[in-house]
């Protein structure tokens, strides 16, 4: 399997989810997949539905998991005919204010992790985006950030904020980063790892006292959500983030307010007639 999801080019990311993923599986039968066959998936998924109640997102990636390995690796054909692709129901992303945002920057006082935050908002960067940046992505003469390992491998330039350089001049001077921009603290020569950066985010959410979970993605939500707000177009916002369709980028006009409100109701257009009141101040 491992072997199939190189030959494909997948992240490093997706690979390690979905062998993981698998191993569970067969675990929980105590059995090899090959052993295993439609009726095992199908109990399996709906134990993860009902008895570990988890979402329909991580059944999704778990469905992903189980049908590359039987239909790339093992080459089986029942899969979609038995085991049916939950619908899926878009939900809307959870945005933070910028007066949260200040806040969780201004409660946080390691350098380092106060750099990773600011760098999440400014840039929009996904969280495995942001663990692989190098010091030599920093383009500070064309003010271009350089992003390698985008969703996908595909790599793409941003716009470097000037304010946001101002910071990771104070960073780089203090930390010393020779390779990785933030490397881990016990093997500088490895990027901090994915749960240590979530881990950090967790805990400047708790210092602000956020009510939701704060995770890398929500400064991601945040950044295109403001820029939308202030006046940005989909298509930009649309290269800024990666998003290979703009369908996708286009959810965040759901949630920018400025911009529903900028749009006026036909109700307003309509010519009605005045509310009278009554002299007991009763409407008629």
């Amino acid at each position: 399997m491992l072997e199939e999801l190189q030959l494909r080019n997948l992240s490093e990311t997706t690979a390690r989810t979905y062998l993981r993923l698998v191993e569970r599986f067969a675990k929980h039968f105590g059995a090899s997949p090959t052993q295993l066959g439609p009726d095992h998936v199908r109990r399996y998924l709906l134990h993860l539905l009902n008895d570990k109640k988890d979402t329909w997102a991580t059944l999704q990636v778990n469905r992903g998991a189980l049908k590359f390995l039987y239909v790339r690796v093992l080459k089986q054909s029942w899969f979609d005919e038995e085991i049916a692709a939950p619908k899926r129901r878009p939900r809307l992303p959870t945005v933070m204010s910028p007066e949260e945002i200040a806040r969780i920057l201004d409660r946080t006082t390691n350098l380092k992790h106060w750099t990773i935050l600011a760098t999440f908002y400014a840039t929009a960067l996904r969280c495995n985006e942001l663990r692989h940046l190098k010091v030599s992505d920093i383009d500070s003469q064309n003010m271009v950030l350089h992003i390698r390992e985008g969703k996908g491998s595909v790599p793409r330039d941003i716009p470097l904020s000037p304010p946001l350089l101002e910071r990771l001049r104070i960073y780089y001077r203090r930390c010393k980063p020779t390779d990785w921009l933030f490397p881990s603290k016990q093997r500088r020569d490895q990027p901090l790892d994915d749960n240590s950066i979530r881990a950090l985010c967790r805990d400047a959410g708790g210092r602000a006292r956020i009510k939701h979970l704060v995770h890398p993605h929500l400064f991601r939500h945040a950044c295109a959500t403001h820029m939308l707000d202030a006046g940005a177009d989909l298509r930009t916002i649309q290269v800024l983030l990666g998003h290979a369709d703009i369908r996708t980028t286009a959810k965040y006009l759901r949630v920018s307010l400025q911009r529903l409100h900028a749009a006026p109701s036909p109700f307003d257009a309509l010519p009605l007639k005045g509310i009278e009141y009554s002299t007991d101040g009763r409407k008629r």
